[in-house]
Order: C-alpha cells, then sequence, then structure tokens
C-alpha cells in the first residue's frame, strides 16, 4: 500500500505460514495483530489447500490459499506476512514483491547475503515498502534503553561487554527445531539470537567500525529428544567477537549455545559518567524479557530502571508477541505516512553484510 494523509483504512494482512498446529504465526503474529489497532486479518497461505482451511478455521480468517501467488494477487491484502522457516523465504517473498505488496519477513531474511541482496533490490524495483522482523528495535526497553544513552546516562560510552545464551543449540533439539544446527539452513545461533541482539546494540550504540571473531562448533553432534536420534550439527554453538565500534567504544561479545546455570543475558554498558546493565533469563534480546539497571555520579550500586510507560504503546499481549505488537504498531504509522521506523529489506542486507564479516573474520582469521 503507499503512503496517504487521508482517512485511515484498516491494513489487510495475509500470513504465510499460519498453521492450526501452532508455530510463531499463531504465537507471536496473531496476538500481536490482535492488538493492535489498524489491522484485519483477511487471509493466509499454508502448504497445501486442507492445511489452509484447517487454519482458516482455527483463526477465523476469512480467505485461504495454497498458494502464496494467490494471496498476494487478493485485493483486500495490503500486506504479506511472512512466517515460515528460511530456506523458503525468498520463494515465497518474490510472489508478493511481484504483485507490489507490502511485504514483511521474518528474520532472518535469506540463507545468505547474496539472497538478501537479491530480495532488496527487487523490492525498490518494484517500489513496495519492505520490512523485516528485527523488531528488538521495537521493543520499550531497547528503545528506553537507547534514549539513556543518547541522553547521556553513561557521559560517553566507553566499552560494553555482552555475554549471551541461546537457549538452543545446546546438546538436544526437538524435531521440530531440528533444522536449525544445519548451518546451511540460516537459522543458527549466529543469525537468530546473536543476531537480534546484534542488531539491537548496533541500534543503542552504534556498528562495529573493525572487528575480529572466533567461531566453534563444540558439540558436532546432537540428540533428536523425541525421536532419540543423533544428528550433525554444522551451525556454530560458540560466537566470541571484538572490536571497536564507530563510536569509538571497545566491545567485547559472546554467544554460546545451550543455557547457562549462571547467567543467560547480561549486557553491561560502561561510559565516564556511569554504568548500564541489562539482565535476563534468555539470551533472546528480540523477545524484551530483561530487566535494566544502572547507576551515575556518585551512587555506588545499581538500581533498577524501569521502562517509563511513554514507551509502552500497545496493551493487551504478553511474552514475546508483545515486543511483536510494538513492531506492528510502528509499521502501521510507517505505512499510513512514509516513515521508516520499522527496518526494511535494506537494512536487513546490511545486518546480513555486518554478519558476513562476523563469519569471514572467524574463518579467515583476520581483522575485518
Amino acid at each position: 500500500m503507499t503512503a496517504s494523509t487521508g482517512p485511515r483504512k484498516p491494513i489487510g494482512v495475509g500470513i504465510v505460514g499460519l498453521s492450526a498446529g501452532g508455530g510463531w504465526g499463531s504465537r507471536g503474529h496473531v496476538p500481536a495483530l490482535q492488538a493492535v489497532e489498524g489491522y484485519e486479518l483477511r487471509g493466509l497461505a499454508a502448504s497445501s489447500a486442507q492445511a489452509a482451511q484447517r487454519a482458516a478455521e482455527a483463526y477465523g480468517v476469512p480467505a485461504a490459499y495454497s498458494d502464496v501467488s494467490d494471496l498476494a494477487r487478493d485485493e483486500n491484502i495490503d500486506l504479506v506476512v511472512i512466517a515460515v522457516r528460511v530456506p523458503r523465504h525468498r520463494e515465497l517473498i518474490l510472489p508478493a514483491l511481484q504483485a507490489g505488496k507490502a511485504v514483511l519477513s521474518e528474520w532472518p531474511l535469506a540463507t545468505d547475503l547474496a539472497q538478501a541482496e537479491e530480495l532488496a533490490l527487487l523490492a525498490e524495483r518494484h517500489g513496495v515498502r519492505t520490512a523485516v522482523g528485527l523488531q528488538s528495535r521495537s521493543a520499550p526497553a531497547v528503545r528506553y534503553l537507547r534514549d539513556l544513552i543518547a541522553d547521556g546516562y553513561v557521559g560517553e560510552v566507553l566499552s560494553t561487554t555482552l555475554l549471551g545464551s541461546g537457549g538452543g543449540w545446546g546438546p538436544a533439539v526437538g524435531s521440530g527445531g531440528a533444522y536449525t544446527v544445519d548451518r546451511s539452513n540460516g537459522a543458527t545461533l549466529m543469525t537468530i539470537p546473536f543476531g537480534h541482539t546484534l542488531d539491537a546494540l548496533t541500534m543503542c550504540l552504534s556498528s562495529f567500525e573493525e572487528l575480529s571473531a572466533t567461531t566453534a562448533t563444540r558439540r558436532p553432534t546432537v540428540e533428536v529428544t523425541d525421536t532419540g536420534e543423533t544428528i550433525p550439527m554444522t551451525a556454530e554453538d560458540q560466537i566470541a567477537v571484538s572490536g571497536r565500534l564507530a563510536g569509538g567504544a571497545v566491545a567485547s561479545l559472546h554467544y554460546r549455545g545451550g543455557s547457562s546455570r549462571a547467567a543467560n543475558l547480561r549486557w553491561e554498558i560502561n561510559g565516564t559518567d556511569g554504568d548500564l546493565v541489562v539482565s535476563g533469563n534468555t539470551g533472546h534480546l528480540q523477545f524484551g524479557q530483561f530487566d535494566i539497571s544502572g547507576a551515575r555520579g556518585k551512587e555506588q550500586h545499581l538500581a533498577p530502571l524501569p521502562v517509563p510507560a511513554r514507551y509502552q504503546e500497545v496493551a493487551g499481549v504478553e511474552g514475546p508477541a508483545a515486543v511483536v505488537a510494538h513492531a506492528y504498531a510502528q509499521l502501521r504509522e510507517d505505512l499510513h505516512t512514509g516513515s521508516t521506523t520499522v527496518p526494511d529489506f535494506r537494512h536487513a542486507v546490511e545486518h546480513h553484510r555486518l554478519l558476513d564479516r562476523i563469519a569471514r573474520s572467524a574463518e579467515t582469521g583476520t581483522r575485518q
């Protein structure tokens, strides 16, 4: 849809990957859309006509398709949401772009940088608004953290240290998530928990001017819990990155697979006048489930810094879907006004490029 300053019509949404059996589409997108005014879930596309009909009945969706091209051609659909596994993103995004529809794709945008560049170029050629699910940027707590830093809470940022656990990529995996241990599928520790958190870090501070990285796969095999099968893991389960940010601060990040009995998320930001600490029980920062504490000036001990109410723009939804709802609220304004608050495919390319630099540094042993 094109930006307009006239009376606002509801944005018709079609979801690709909404299943009656559950999944991120039902857990993340449906409750988020229900919580944000100005959207109507009007259609969906699934892997078969039967699966589409079951999902339509389960969620009360009026139009069900087995082909994303038919969904994209539906005149009642303004925004196509891609909520499927990463390897299928490209083939499902293309018909929506060709139909001239706005597209919101889950992150990662593509399995590799080349695919992401192709999709961004096609979107620009067709002149459509795109968005990518890097929803950490929309999280109230992340936006508050960014503003604390920008407003000088810590003074000049000297350094930042981040430690996180991926939850997955540990000793075992369910069959539904087994595809994530194969690096070629693009849904890895590097791209998902680390990738989401890294995007929030660059939003709050700045991107890397130079970096060095070390990665490893310390568990070469994992057990599939519901079958007892042992399968190879080619995705990295250890990621360590250090370097200098464009703003001058020194940064050190370490993500590991599985979970820790100690800290699963601890992010410190140290400055000339103060310190900030982000802590939580999951390294998936994009879920928004963490706390902020800080101290500055003559204060000797950290104190909680609750997120002010003004950052909470959406009510009535909890858990990870709450951050998705905030992203939808921002995207609604982007679609109606032409603003670009929610990151688009071009931003996704830049983030893919940063992750590519990290992987290249780890593979070659060179500073990037």
